[in-house]
């Protein structure tokens, strides 16, 4: 296939009225969807948008996450996790929080 004057203006014409690639490439005969791209591109014609509709990413569920401080020996029946509301960005409530991130004392720093 060679693409003549005819068929490359046939092509502008079909571009800029939106036609996709496979249309064109039918319309045209003799040519791939891919060819028509291809030549569409080296012809500098405006890209245009897919027509693939992208819905935008669903923002993650705000979920109350409990506090995951566990509660007795892991084998027993009453193990279990303290449950309380956990602090923001942290895996435990306040109080397991204080336990559990502790600032250095001056005198650990001196050591």
């Amino acid at each position: 296939m060679e693409w003549t004057e005819e068929r490359v203006e046939t092509l502008k014409g079909l571009w800029t009225k939106g036609y996709s690639a496979r249309q064109i490439a039918e319309r045209l005969g003799g040519v791939t969807r891919n060819a028509v791209i291809g030549k569409a591109h080296r012809m500098g014609l405006s890209s245009r948008p897919s027509p693939i509709k992208r819905e935008k990413p669903a923002a993650p569920a705000v979920k109350e996450r409990s506090c995951q401080w566990p509660v007795g020996h892991p084998g027993s029946d009453e193990f279990h996790f303290c449950g309380q509301s956990a602090e923001a960005g942290r895996p435990y409530c306040p109080k397991h929080c204080a336990v559990a991130y502790r600032r250095p004392s001056s005198n650990e720093n001196a050591a």
